[in-house]
């Protein structure tokens, strides 16, 4: 385990306490939830960015063009 020291603003580190509280947990796996979420989303967005390098705008539109005209089942409209 890696021990790391940060530097955040009161109000936060504030706010971090109550959600420990709130929820019978430690300050550290309060700040550790937070940041395995944040690097979480991160990653996400810059795998969702790399897969979309790779897209090819035909196939898509080539997919597109087999779905059916059709009206929205009853209730799907915009």
């Amino acid at each position: 385990m890696k021990t790391i020291t940060a530097n955040i603003p009161d109000y936060l580190a504030k706010l971090a306490a109550e959600a420990a509280d709130k929820e019978n947990i430690s300050l550290d796996q309060v700040v550790s939830l937070a940041l395995a979420s944040q690097v979480s989303a991160w990653n996400v967005r810059d795998n969702i960015a790399t897969r979309a390098q790779r897209a090819n705008p035909a196939d898509f539109d080539r997919i597109l063009d087999r779905v059916p005209d059709v009206p929205p089942v009853p209730g799907d409209e915009l």
